[in-house]
């Protein structure tokens, strides 16, 4: 399974609402980056940071993807792989 497949497989709840977290995250961080302001330097760093760990935790949660589906997937493509053998 490739990262494309995987990225549109459906993906576990639990991921979802990880997926949500990290992109809020992600948002609010930004925010604090590109404020006009000038803001304190350890706030932006940790904006920073905080960027990058939402990042993350998004994209790893968007790949993540139910066993089921992996499964079906797996047994779907062995089929298509050898369809001489059940010709007979």
């Amino acid at each position: 399974m490739n990262v494309v497949d995987r990225a549109q497989a459906p993906t576990p709840k639990f991921f979802k609402v990880l997926r949500t977290i990290g992109l809020a995250l992600l948002a609010v961080s930004g925010s604090i980056i590109a404020a006009p302001v000038a803001l304190p330097t350890v706030l932006v760093t940790v904006a920073g940071y905080a960027a990058v760990a939402g990042g993350v935790l998004s994209a790893v949660s968007q790949i993540t993807v139910e066993d089921k589906t992996l499964n079906d997937q797996k047994t779907t493509q062995k089929k298509e792989v050898n369809p001489e053998k059940d010709v007979g």
